[in-house]
């Protein structure tokens, strides 16, 4: 074998390699988690960016963990700076596959029950713990 021969054969190997390690990554589905703590400023954003994002990635799984003042857009009745509901877009987005999840902790400081809350929102002990255990089982964070 001549050197050209081996280097050719060397770099052909090498793309094979890097092709069969890149193929599981490029067919892995994305897992994120959106973290909302103010509805104020990250409601309608954090809405806009979720349905964006599974536009661009129809197979990502998204969770939406809400805490703090960032429970308040999954409020029955609750409304954007436009005076536009924001349920409606909420239940668009479960039947793509979001789930959003409120902190349990927050229930229990601001006196709120889970009965005031839109029927697709789901619950959580602690809007934190969820976040970080999303983080740690690979979920990407994203904080709109």
């Amino acid at each position: 074998m001549n050197s050209k021969t081996i280097v050719l054969s060397t770099l052909t190997a090498t793309a094979m390699s890097l092709a069969a390690l890149w193929s599981p990554m490029a067919l892995a589905q994305d897992r994120v988690a959106y973290h909302i703590d103010d509805a104020a400023t990250q409601g309608l954003k954090g809405l806009r960016n979720v349905r964006n994002h599974l536009d661009t990635d129809p197979s990502a799984r998204i969770t939406v963990v809400t805490h703090a003042n960032g429970v308040d857009f999954l409020l029955e009745g609750a409304k954007d700076v436009n005076g536009s509901a924001f349920a409606g877009p909420v239940a668009a987005l479960v039947a793509r596959g979001v789930k959003f999840e409120v902190c349990e902790i927050t229930l229990k400081n601001r006196n709120l029950k889970k009965e005031q809350f839109i029927q697709e929102a789901e619950f959580t002990p602690s809007g934190v713990v969820r976040l970080t255990k999303l983080q740690v089982a690979g979920h990407a964070y994203i904080k709109p």
